[in-house]
């Protein structure tokens, strides 16, 4: 019996790790981009947060790390999958992320950091369900935009079109009732992207964007946009006519940017980040960090490694013949490129101010989850591709 579980144990670590494993398959450029934007993020974290509490100054950066681990894990978990069960299970996980976000809105939703968008789980976790959405709307539409036959080129129906348009409503209606003006605009670029990957004819890609500007235009008059995000957006063209008020996460981002100059004035050695001037510097903010302890150098390593993950998952999209695996891929890159050109945009004064996380970098669980799942579904892709690349 022994000899025997010494033989299980030795085919399964073959599996595991052997040559032709699945782990060996993967796009190891990929996967260090990845892990190098999270050691980053780890010590832009420690440095932006250590100043916190003398009592446990470690505290935020063991939860961080606890993050990225648990993130590393679903990744694995992810990326070992067949993908392509993905379109099966799409109604499900998007229904479970609508029914997430639903339970925001009730009296089961909870307030942190002065934004209502977390269930609380007890023992100190919390699930923020707005994240979550994300992939599982990307999933939902590659279904609804790809056809059933698997290696067939038909561009999707006008009805496929429409469908899609009412899944992102369904998320973006209950997201922006949160209210999460950043989340609802990074699920209305998933979807243009998507559309856009799919290949969607010139009149129907009119008729989306039509539509999107007509609910944008609705959701403006109706007054449905609460004062200090109107606010947000009029301070981007000149936020130096009120840098106290609504103008002063934006100038304060800008001083601490500016002051690490090239290479920055040393990590843990910020004066604008140790005295937090900066608010949400560990989150929303965390740019500004690399910016002033690291400089330009750093900011533009951070940004390149975040185009060599974008990049590896654009050839990823181009190079599978699988349309919904294409789909998958390219909306995950449209997500994260927005959800990067709003966070970094915001901080060196290009964007409005809105509450998004920089991927792989930014303090949050249920962000750091839903990046890693969505690589591991990059990997999974890669790995199962149905061609030669």
């Amino acid at each position: 019996m022994p000899e025997a579980m010494s033989v299980g144990r030795g085919s399964l670590a073959k599996r595991a790790v052997g040559r032709g494993a699945t782990v060996w398959k993967m796009d190891g450029v990929l996967f260090a981009a990845v892990i190098a934007l999270s050691v980053i993020g780890t010590l832009l974290v420690w440095s932006s947060t250590r100043m916190w509490s003398s009592a446990e100054p470690t505290g935020l950066l063991k939860k961080h790390v606890l993050n990225v681990c648990i993130g590393l894990a679903l990744y694995s978990a992810v990326a070992v999958c067949d993908y392509r069960r993905l379109r099966t299970w799409a109604p499900l996980f998007y229904g479970v992320a609508l029914l997430g976000l639903l339970l925001v809105i009730t009296p089961m939703g909870s307030t942190i950091n002065g934004h209502h968008s977390w269930i609380m789980l007890g023992g100190g976790f919390a699930v923020q369900p707005a994240e979550l959405a994300k992939p599982a709307l990307v999933v939902m539409l590659a279904r609804l935009l790809s056809p059933t036959a698997e290696g067939t080129k038909d561009r999707p129906t006008a009805i496929g079109v429409l469908l899609s348009l009412a899944a992102l409503g369904g998320a973006a209606v209950l997201v922006m009732l949160e209210p999460d003006l950043g989340t609802t605009m990074v699920l209305l670029a998933t979807t243009a992207g998507v559309i856009v990957f799919a290949g969607v004819r010139k009149r129907l890609v009119l008729l989306a964007v039509g539509l999107a500007v007509a609910g944008a235009g609705a959701v403006w008059s109706l007054g449905l946009l609460k004062p200090y995000q109107v606010a947000r957006f009029t301070a981007l063209m000149d936020p130096s006519s009120d840098p106290r008020g609504v103008g002063y996460n934006s100038t304060q981002a800008l001083v601490a940017v500016g002051s690490g100059e090239v290479f920055g004035k040393g990590l843990f050695h910020g004066g604008q980040t140790t005295g937090r001037f900066v608010p949400e510097q560990h989150t929303d903010f965390i740019f500004t960090v690399a910016g002033e302890e690291l400089g330009f150098v750093g900011t533009v390593t951070v940004v390149l490694l975040l185009g060599v993950v974008l990049l590896r998952g654009l050839r990823i999209a181009r190079a599978c013949d699988d349309r919904f695996g294409a789909l998958v891929a390219g909306g995950i890159v449209a997500w994260m490129a927005f959800q990067t050109l709003v966070n970094v945009g915001m901080t060196i004064g290009i964007m409005p101010i809105t509450g998004v996380p920089l991927p792989f970098v930014s303090y949050g669980g249920t962000a750091t989850f839903a990046n890693m799942i969505s690589v591991g579904i990059l990997q999974a892709i890669h790995v199962r591709r149905p061609f030669a690349a």
